[in-house]
């Protein structure tokens, strides 16, 4: 069931003595005394956002400014002023005691606009979105795998960008920034710098000593008021000096004024509860009263107020710390629960809280300022403020609020080993997890896991703790899989998910060998025949990542006899065929039996994005379609694996997987510009994963080799530089092999004894292992052409023989690639130029448009070197026309001044009478 979040107001009225609706307005106005410069930007956004003298544009308002200075009356005013301009007001306030509450800002800002219409209404409104961000946000319960944390910021952004546009012109204002819970406040921050592209302004207000470092972006961004946030400073000794006679009357006297800014040191919030406690105890304004002022300032705050709130009695105190624990948006029977109080005895005393203007409202409660509430809460005693936590975790259990609720209390409280406890805890981090926290689930779960569990439950514990870190930290998660192995395990089920979950996360540290030996042995120990089958899939798969698998010729025959026995009757069946498909790839062996294996994978098929099982198998099988001349057929799996990305919300790793692969199926057709831009996407959300994982080296990787296609070498140089792509290679297989990139933009540089250095190593690595296919790794091709200048024999036999591997494998555009490379490196133009011309004819008749045009070029300018100037401008202009289709601009200069070599030059003038001749 959804949680309905109001937007809580800046300062409700106090019902109770001395202040009626009119006072209190008017205390609020007298409050943003001195503050005209600030107000003055706040018209000024206001304007632009609307409209007024130009184009419209939102943008971002920081303010910060210690606690009392008036920023939540300061946002008030902002949130009127935008309604008097009919703009749409979007309010939250973090709470001090809701830090821990995943994306409780984000539910107070966004709930409210989305909650009011049915279930259907809302699903129309958020679309794909509505299953990633909808448990988020309040709105639905999650159904399927959790989303990643960047699926469901990104979800986030888009339903506010969705707002913004259709409520425009809008206002975001956020008080007490720096309470903000994290999820909430670091997707904002990101989000920031889109308002001004957006009709939408945003207003923060923190306080900048407290503010997390994770929302330091809020100090440095781009905004109306400059690079820096608007500060507020105290008032002046003549601005308090009005707002005390605004408040008790013209006659109050130039030394009791001066005394009243003093004692407040000019603290806005300071002075009107000052003023009011005059006003209350009827003191004259004058010099006689002077001297008390610092004592009655002093009951303001800290001390002071604790002594006010215990002169108002033990049954008071009590609701007033039930309060303080309850934190924000207090239903009063909620607090009478949690102060164990009855609901008269309650009511009595919610009253005389209002009167001494410790809370404030009715149907919810509110305390006045932060800081009394953050007062009242501190004053508590330790033992009885845990207790207290462990009674509204309870209170909120029994109201229905459910286990996320129960969580943030149960923090606070001491382990005692209370199995209902970590129940709880358990159930709140499952809510968490599934609703794109992970950072809190894993907070829950390690709590659970100090109560303890009992002891049959603690690998469970452990299992889950494991799966909330796995996103955030793969090695943390190993230490808590192996550790819930060693736990006594009852359920196999269990065991199996923890034996697979961390295999994923060490081969996700680049740790492919314990990965694979961690399957390995589960096989080997598993009682169930379908258990030992999976297991297997799974260490097939770890050893085929493995650039150091011992024996990958034995995995491979092993590989071979199980998948040829195998009917693909379930998914485990189906991902061993697809392991066949993708080692028959790499060994070289015939498309017709690549094609055929992949086929079987698929027929009953082969989901990308299914929680518990890794999308690389589905990968792999795609790419077989690619190496083996059918970009089309890969495209169509690649476009279905995004899909199932972006509809599960996976939008870090998995989906720049997609799109990068999918950039390097478009370069493989020829089509690079389009590659370029889907391997830069796939590299900026590689970014977001972080630097030096294994999706960062395929992205810089592909990224390459298309720069390089595009004849862009220095940029492709620069970028190398950028990322450290040299050695160490990650220890994972990848594709385009990382080190194989490195020694061709070696080449590409000129340097050709490092590269020949560096592609000899790769071969070194690769053929033990069976890896012959150059369609996958064409390492013999670049070295052949390192070679041709120091070593042109040994160039041509390495060049023929990836001729041969080619034929082997059978994909035209293999072929055509490895002929047009010998042709290069071969001393014979007349077998040169056969070479070329079996190239040209067998990449006409592949989809590789980049490998012909090469080929077009190289077989025009070989024809120009033997004097067929004819065939020569044919060829050269077919491949021009080629490569600008194909937006190799490299290959077009190329082209160009071949033509232009073939272009005859004009004769030069008759010579001068005697000119030239011989003297004699």
């Amino acid at each position: 069931m959804s949680v309905r979040y109001g937007v809580r107001g800046a300062h409700a009225p106090a019902a109770g003595r001395g202040w009626s609706m009119t006072e209190s307005d008017s205390r609020d106005r007298r409050a943003l005394l001195e503050r005209e410069a600030e107000l003055a930007a706040v018209d000024d956004a206001l304007a632009a956002l609307t409209g007024a003298g130009g184009p419209s544009h939102g943008g971002l308002l920081a303010i910060a400014g210690p606690a009392g200075l008036g920023k939540t009356t300061l946002l008030k005013e902002v949130r009127a002023r935008a309604a008097a301009r009919r703009c749409t007001v979007l309010s939250a306030r973090g709470g001090e005691q809701e830090q821990q509450v995943a994306f409780h800002v984000a539910r107070q800002l966004l709930q409210p606009r989305l909650a009011g219409g049915t279930d259907a209404e809302v699903r129309e409104t958020l679309g794909s979105w509505y299953g990633i961000v909808g448990p988020a946000l309040g709105l639905c319960t999650a159904e399927g795998p959790p989303p990643d944390p960047q699926g469901l910021r990104d979800g986030l952004d888009w339903v506010l960008t969705h707002l913004a546009v259709h409520l425009a012109p809008a206002v975001l204002v956020l008080d007490d920034a720096h309470w903000a819970d994290p999820q909430s406040l670091s997707w904002l921050a990101a989000f920031a710098p889109r308002a001004d592209e957006l009709d939408l302004l945003i207003v923060v207000a923190y306080r900048p000593d407290e503010l997390p470092a994770g929302a330091d972006a809020f100090r440095g961004l781009p905004g109306r008021a400059g690079h820096r946030p608007i500060g507020l400073e105290p008032l002046t000794e003549a601005a308090i000096g009005r707002l005390v006679r605004q408040t008790l009357g013209e006659h109050a006297d130039e030394a009791f004024c001066r005394e009243s800014w003093a004692v407040t040191s000019g603290n806005p919030f300071e002075a009107v509860e000052l003023t009011a406690k005059v006003h209350d105890r009827g003191l004259p304004p004058d010099a006689t009263s002077a001297p008390l002022l610092r004592d009655l300032a002093a009951a303001v705050k800290g001390t002071g107020l604790i002594a006010r709130l215990e002169r108002l009695g033990p049954a008071t105190v009590r609701l007033a710390w039930a309060a303080a624990v309850l934190g924000t948006e207090i239903q009063p029977a909620l607090a009478a629960t949690v102060a164990g109080l009855g609901r008269e005895a309650a009511a009595d005393c919610a009253d005389r809280l209002r009167e001494a203007r410790i809370l404030t409202g009715s149907r919810t409660l509110e305390f006045v300022h932060p800081l009394i509430a953050t007062a009242v809460y501190r004053a508590i005693p330790d033992a009885v403020r845990v207790a207290l936590h462990g009674q509204a975790a309870w209170a909120v259990v029994d109201a229905g609020l459910g286990p996320g609720a129960a969580a943030r209390h149960l923090l606070e409280t001491h382990p005692e080993g209370d199995p209902a406890v970590v129940h709880q805890l358990r159930a709140a981090a499952g809510e968490m997890l599934r609703a794109g926290a992970p950072e809190a689930a894993r907070s829950h779960l390690a709590r659970a896991l100090r109560e303890p569990p009992p002891a049959n439950q603690r690998a469970a514990v452990l299992y889950e703790l494991g799966c909330c870190s796995q996103l955030l930290e793969p090695s943390t998660t190993v230490n808590h899989l192996r550790a819930a192995l060693e736990e006594p395990i009852d359920d196999p089920e269990l065991r199996d998910d923890i034996h697979f979950r961390l295999s994923q996360s060490l081969a996700h540290s680049d740790r492919l060998s314990e990965a694979a030996e961690v399957v390995g042995h589960a096989a080997r120990t598993a009682t169930s025949a379908r258990t030992r089958l999976r297991m297997q899939s799974e260490q097939f798969m770890w050893d085929a990542f493995r650039a150091d698998e011992p024996d990958s010729p034995s995995r491979s025959r092993r590989l071979t006899r199980l998948a040829d026995r195998l009917t693909g009757r379930d998914l485990t069946e189906r991902y061993i065929i697809g392991l066949r498909a993708w080692d028959a790839t790499l060994r070289g062996e015939h498309t017709s039996t690549v094609l055929r294996h992949a086929g079987r994978a698929l027929e009953g098929g082969l989901p990308w994005a299914v929680d518990g099982r890794g999308f690389e198998v589905p990968v792999l099988v795609a790419m077989t379609y690619m190496y083996s001349d059918r970009p089309d057929r890969a495209e169509e799996l690649f476009a279905t694996g995004i899909a199932d990305f972006e509809r599960q919300g996976w939008r870090g790793a998995h989906l720049s997987f997609g799109y990068l692969l999918l950039g390097y199926v478009r370069y493989r057709g020829g089509r690079l510009a389009e590659a370029e831009e889907l391997a830069r996407d796939g590299l900026r959300l590689a970014e977001r994963v972080g630097r030096g994982t294994p999706v960062q080296w395929y992205s810089v990787a592909v990224l390459i080799e298309i720069l390089l296609a595009r004849g862009r070498v220095d940029e492709a140089t620069a970028l190398a530089a950028e990322y450290a792509f040299r050695e160490p290679f990650p220890a994972a297989v990848t594709f385009p092999d990382a080190q194989a990139v490195h020694g061709e933009l070696l080449l590409a540089r000129g340097l050709h004894r490092e590269a020949a250095a560096v592609l000899s190593s790769v071969g070194r690595r690769l053929d033990p292992r069976g890896m012959r296919n150059p369609a996958w790794c064409p390492w013999q091709l670049d070295l052949a052409l390192a070679e041709a200048h120091d070593a042109p024999l040994r160039a041509r036999e390495t060049a023929l023989d990836a001729v041969t591997r080619a034929r082997q494998f059978g994909a035209d555009s293999a072929i055509g690639h490895a002929l047009r490379v010998a042709a290069e490196v071969v001393d014979d133009n007349d077998e040169a130029l056969k070479l070329l011309a079996e190239a040209v004819d067998r990449l006409s008749g592949s989809p590789s448009a980049y490998q012909l045009a090469c080929a077009l070029v190289a077989h025009g300018t070989a024809l120009r070197r033997a004097g067929a100037g004819t065939a020569a401008a044919a060829e050269l202009d077919r491949g021009l026309t080629a490569a600008r289709r194909c937006g190799a601009d490299g290959l077009a200069d190329r082209a160009l001044a071949e033509i232009a070599a073939l272009v005859p030059r004009p004769a030069a003038p008759a010579a001068a009478s005697g000119a030239g001749r011989p003297v004699g």
